[in-house]
């Protein structure tokens, strides 16, 4: 596995990282890990080299730090690098001793006295008051101090303009962010990367194959690099733009399946950047994407708990499978295996599922549009 040393922080970081957030699932229940196969897919990577897990407060229901703790438990305190976040988004109704419980429930859930990578957690404005409101980065640079985190960062979810202003209002050992081919240009990921890069601060990727859209793309943008590269997965292409990116320190895959953690490490060990025609490979393929039709969801699940019960993410990602295939006889068949509460139908519009929307997706109009679909086929 290729890693990346990073002198500003001394560490030599694996190039590709494991995100806890898509682990497999117990009868697709999100609270439910499959704690045998997940700690498989651990046990793999870690093997192959990976030695930079992420994990956070809401993953899973609240249950991936504690999958986290137990599977790494068994090897070396010195052998990985562990990250968590706090939430921007909790109701503290006593901001220190709130966020202290908090800190102190996660190194306890990890099974560890210190994370070696911490994070506020999806900063945009909004999440900026909250964090000044609460004093959350003073919080966290005591806990740094004590040396109980060991490098402090941030998520992020906003424009260039909202970035320029956390970055000029603490000192950040490192940020990540959305960085994919799809979004370079589409949420301006390239902005954000150029901006950090200026700033000598290290970037860490999250959401390169955008939630697994970027694995199966649509018939004509898979052809165009599956004709490039035969013997190359669709998802490789994903991985090797953002590793490519010398500013970059590690690539975060959520993966669920052994495949996915094998094809990822192929892909990261003997890495090769891409070249100037495989760039232009890319760029013919997102052309043909984005004509496809597909909902820009990457499955983070932010949007829930809907009020009223509507299964978001679901109904995106079978819109998203009837776009890229167009069999509207499968479509038909997920959709009627939704509850009927959980149907597109249900929305009502209130607009709570757009303010946690990383991807500022227009929710309730997307939902009243697959409404009418669903109603037609």
């Amino acid at each position: 596995m290729v890693k990346r040393h990073v002198d500003s922080l001394g560490v030599d970081v694996s190039l590709l990282g494991f995100g806890c957030m898509r682990l497999p699932l117990i009868d697709n229940d999100s609270s439910k890990i499959d704690y045998p196969r997940a700690q498989e897919l651990i046990d793999r990577a870690f093997e192959g080299g990976v030695n930079y897990f992420d994990t956070a407060w809401p993953y899973h229901e609240k249950m991936s730090e504690v999958f986290v703790g137990e599977a790494l438990s068994k090897y070396p305190r010195d052998r990985y690098f562990l990250a968590s976040k706090m939430p921007t988004w909790e109701i503290f109704n006593s901001p220190r001793e709130d966020m202290e419980k908090l800190f102190s429930e996660q190194l306890r859930k990890c099974r560890v006295d210190y994370f070696d990578f911490y994070l506020v957690h999806a900063l945009d404005a909004g999440h900026l008051e909250n964090c000044r409101k609460y004093r959350m980065y003073e919080f966290l640079k005591k806990k740094k101090d004590e040396g109980k985190i060991r490098r402090l960062g941030f998520s992020f979810h906003d424009n260039v303009e909202v970035l320029e202003e956390v970055v000029k209002s603490y000192a950040w050992d490192f940020a990540q962010i959305q960085l994919n081919y799809l979004d370079w240009e589409v949420l301006n990921a390239k902005g954000l990367y150029e901006y950090l890069s200026e700033k000598h601060i290290p970037v860490i990727v999250m959401e390169p194959v955008r939630g697994g859209a970027l694995a199966t793309l649509n018939e004509k943008a898979a052809g165009l690099l599956k004709k490039a590269a035969p013997q190359s997965s669709i998802s490789s292409w994903a991985i090797r733009f953002a590793a490519s990116l010398p500013n970059v320190m590690t690539v975060l895959s959520g993966m669920s399946t052994l495949e996915q953690v094998e094809d990822n490490i192929h892909t990261l060990s003997d890495f090769t950047p891409l070249s100037e025609g495989e760039y232009q490979v890319i760029s013919e393929a997102v052309t043909a994407y984005k004509a496809s039709g597909t909902v820009p969801c990457t499955g983070c699940r932010y949007c829930i708990d809907c009020p009223q019960g509507v299964a978001i993410p679901r109904i995106f990602s079978h819109y998203n499978l009837y776009q890229i295939d167009k069999n509207k006889e499968a479509f038909a068949n997920n959709y009627r295996s939704l509850l009927e509460r959980e149907k597109a139908h249900n929305c009502v519009a209130c607009g709570l599922c757009t303010t946690h929307c990383p991807q500022q997706i227009s929710i309730p109009d997307t939902l009243k549009e697959i409404a009418a679909f669903a109603a037609a086929v």
